[in-house]
């Protein structure tokens, strides 16, 4: 048995998985020729796709193997109507597009990214004293060594912290508590 369809546009969606949803735009019949039409766009890629009739109603109805091709992130989104040269606009927001289950992918959080590259820089550090200097006219100047380790150590908490989370979520006992049992 097929889910029910979507009667409004999604928050998210997820690359390789069929986007569906029926609009209703009373305004703007499909049966009357009213064309519904979505854009979303961020840095990286501009989709566009159209949505169908259904009697009066728009169905919009992209398979997997075209959102397959969707890039993840954030996109601005945009749903306009078009009949006879005349175009409205109906919608406008955002939208995220998640990565197919298997994509490639760093899920690492960015505390835990930040502090993994702090690290590398400390131990990078550790043979070189320079603080400054400047190549064909272009400066470049390291953040200071207690600055850096500042940053490190919260970062370290930080990523303790979504440790403990995740644990907690998992069902795992947290490292700070101490379980008991008396017995007689």
């Amino acid at each position: 048995m097929a889910p029910p369809i979507q009667t409004t546009e999604p928050v998210s969606l997820t690359a390789g998985d069929t986007a569906k949803w029926l609009k209703s735009l009373p305004d703007y019949p499909a049966s009357d020729g009213w064309l519904l039409s979505y854009t979303l766009v961020n840095a990286a890629q501009r989709i566009t796709f159209a949505a169908g009739a259904q009697g009066d109603d728009h169905l919009v109805n992209v398979s997997a193997a075209t959102t397959t091709e969707w890039t993840a992130g954030d996109y601005s989104l945009r749903a306009s109507v078009s009949k006879s040269g005349e175009v409205y606009t109906t919608l406008t927001g955002r939208i995220t597009i998640a990565p197919a289950f298997g994509a490639p992918q760093d899920a690492r959080s960015q505390a835990r990214r930040t502090l993994e590259a702090i690290n590398a820089t400390l131990e990078g550090r550790a043979t070189s004293a320079t603080a400054e200097y400047e190549i064909a006219g272009r400066k470049i100047k390291y953040i200071s060594m207690p600055e850096l380790l500042t940053l490190r150590d919260r970062l370290m908490r930080d990523v303790a912290d979504e440790d403990a989370a995740s644990n907690a979520a998992a069902g795992m006992p947290g490292k700070g508590r101490i379980y008991v049992r008396f017995g007689l």
